[in-house]
């Protein structure tokens, strides 16, 4: 049986570039609907770079705090990616 935190990086490793999810989002795939802060937290100690934290955002569409993880502002990084305008 896969672990909270397992189940997170599963659901934002399948976030398409180009795409986003909110953490409210990604805690609802993961099977926990209420947890959105803790997806917050396992997405700000995440330290693997072929999980695209960047690409989960807030539920009012802002940005959200970023671990820096690719070196870029997560804005930069999904401008580039095309999620955002």
């Amino acid at each position: 049986m896969k672990t909270f935190t397992e189940k997170v990086i599963t659901v934002v490793t399948k976030i398409p570039k180009g795409k986003v999810m909110t953490y409210r989002e990604v805690a609802q795939k993961a099977g926990s609907p209420k947890a959105s802060r803790a997806v917050g937290s396992i997405m700000a100690k995440n330290t693997d770079f072929n999980v695209p934290c960047h690409r989960v955002i807030r539920s009012d569409g802002t940005i959200g705090p970023y671990n820096g993880l690719r070196g870029n502002s997560k804005e930069k990084i999904l401008r580039d990616e095309g999620a955002i305008t």
